[in-house]
């Protein structure tokens, strides 16, 4: 019996020891929150459209793997005179290897609410135009609509934003028409 609760004990210690080794934020895939926070609202230009939410941004450490060059020692031998020579000589050689990359990953909710749904056609929805600059000059839009009364909640996700901005307008179920207030900063990655 004294066995058994020892093992018992044992397993449980072991259990605990393990998990917090896999799951401590020192370990290498760990997330670490970067940054949380509230953005808007922001209105269009004639405050019949208003977006607002909130915005957070993670950081985690992956295996970033790349061709280098790398210089190897290469040993050339030969006989001379009945005696072997050798020589040391270096080149350069392809290697695959790998580093530790900081990635960001970001989550961006929101609700965007309609204040006039009714009226003209070209001009009866409300829109939210999100323009998300990544750290390698690229930059790429999310588009989300509301054409009814009611608040519509959306969110989305990304790696790597290095500025996340929002523009709210007004348009019809297709496009944005008119109305487009200005480009708003939602997130900005600070150095």
């Amino acid at each position: 019996m004294r066995f058994i609760k020892k093992l018992a004990v044992g397993a449980v210690a072991a259990a605990a020891l393990i998990g917090g080794a896999l799951f401590s934020p020192a370990s290498a895939n760990a997330t670490t929150p970067y940054y949380t926070g509230p953005w808007g609202p922001y209105f269009s230009s004639d405050h019949k459209a208003e977006a607002s939410g909130d915005v957070t941004v993670e950081t985690h450490k992956v295996k970033e793997w790349y061709w280098d060059k790398k210089k190897v020692k290469v040993t050339k031998c030969w006989w001379e005179h009945g005696k072997k020579k050798c020589k040391d000589d270096w080149k350069w050689k392809k290697v695959w290897t790998w580093k530790w990359v900081e990635k960001f990953q970001f989550e961006v909710k929101g609700q965007l609410i309609n204040h006039h749904a009714w009226g003209k056609p070209k001009y009866a929805c409300a829109w939210a135009t999100f323009k998300i600059e990544t750290f390698d000059g690229h930059w790429y839009f999310k588009k989300f609509k509301n054409c009814h009364d009611e608040p519509k909640h959306f969110w989305f996700e990304g790696k790597n934003a290095e500025k996340i901005s929002v523009k709210v307008s007004r348009g019809n179920a297709w496009e944005p028409k008119g109305y487009h207030g200005s480009w708003e900063t939602v997130y900005e990655h600070e150095v």
